[in-house]
């Protein structure tokens, strides 16, 4: 959908009395692989208000509207994002509130970064999100995806989530109605496509402080250990089935394949990485060339749980 230079000025007219408005900003600067080209229009909002606010305003300017949090769960095109991308930046997070049934209340809005929340509150002795200590993202991109490591899963803590719907109204949706499932939601599916999330209520328990920190410990460990720094989206494929990506593409002889500068880590082979100057395009081969060599060898579908999002993949 192309959109007219005058309706954009007027859109970011409008978003610079809710925060910082830029134009034709390189998505590249904003997302963890350090790739993507420009978005037509970038919004900080740093408040769940200003956030409701600019979603609000690009659907009343009928400009085509994409959120990103911390850019670690996407791939985006050469050619960037038409419209208006968000990054959201939405970050307060409340103080646990019992509820008297063992289980304490934590509201949090959807720009925090879910790693960081998960280790605050186990820092404060609570338990439930240990596995999630490491996980990159916001909150509103793990409730998108049901985010999950380690046997864990945002589906086993969460309540309900705020969000702004196509109409701009703000309301609650709980737990169930997103129906989570291994990486994939309501959301995914496109029958909430048109609502963004404004923040989430999960729930939590009390535990042992000495226990939750030795899980913890081990996590990191594990982490460290098994994944690669630098420049990366997290796991590229899901899982399949009854069996792990990373060891279907090892299989077919892809570990440290490279085109370009886009690259299968050595370390970990579901980890794809921006090795120095990777485009969208090359990091979209390789991709491919995982598909099908892992289709071709052992049958398999592999999909992806990077996004990819906007223009210019080939």
């Amino acid at each position: 959908m192309s959109v007219t230079v005058e309706r954009l000025t007027a859109l970011a007219e409008r978003l610079a009395a809710h925060g910082e408005v830029r134009a034709d900003e390189p998505l590249a600067r904003h997302t963890t692989l350090g790739i993507g080209g420009p978005a037509d229009l970038l919004f900080r909002a740093t408040s769940r208000a200003a956030l409701a606010a600019a979603v609000r305003a690009a659907r009343e300017a009928d400009v085509p509207l994409t959120v990103l949090g911390s850019g670690s769960n996407v791939l985006v095109g050469d050619r960037g994002i038409r419209g208006l991308v968000i990054i959201n930046e939405a970050r307060r997070i409340s103080t646990p509130v019992p509820l008297g049934d063992g289980t304490y209340r934590v509201e949090a809005e959807s720009g925090a970064s879910f790693a960081a929340t998960a280790r605050k509150l186990c820092r404060a002795g609570f338990t439930g999100l240990e596995w999630a200590v490491g996980i990159p993202g916001t909150l509103g991109g793990a409730v998108v995806y049901n985010a999950g490591a380690y046997g864990g899963q945002l589906a086993d803590v969460l309540h309900a989530i705020d969000v702004v719907d196509r109409d701009g109204r703000e309301r609650t949706l709980p737990a169930s109605a997103l129906h989570l499932e291994y990486r994939r939601s309501a959301f995914t599916r496109g029958l909430l496509a048109e609502q963004v999330v404004l923040a989430a209520v999960f729930h939590v328990r009390r535990g042992d402080p000495a226990a939750i920190q030795a899980a913890i410990a081990a996590l990191d460990a594990k982490r460290l250990a098994t994944q690669p720094r630098g420049r990366n989206a997290g796991s590229m494929f899901k899982n399949p089935p009854g069996a792990s990506a990373w060891q279907l593409i090892d299989a077919v002889g892809l570990r440290g394949m490279r085109i370009g500068d886009a690259e299968i880590s050595a370390k970990h082979a579901n980890f794809f990485c921006n090795a120095g100057h990777a485009t969208a395009a090359d990091m979209k081969r390789l991709i491919d060339l995982a598909r099908e060599r892992v289709r071709e060898h052992f049958g398999i579908e592999l999909e992806t749980e990077v996004a990819l999002i906007g223009e210019g993949f080939y």
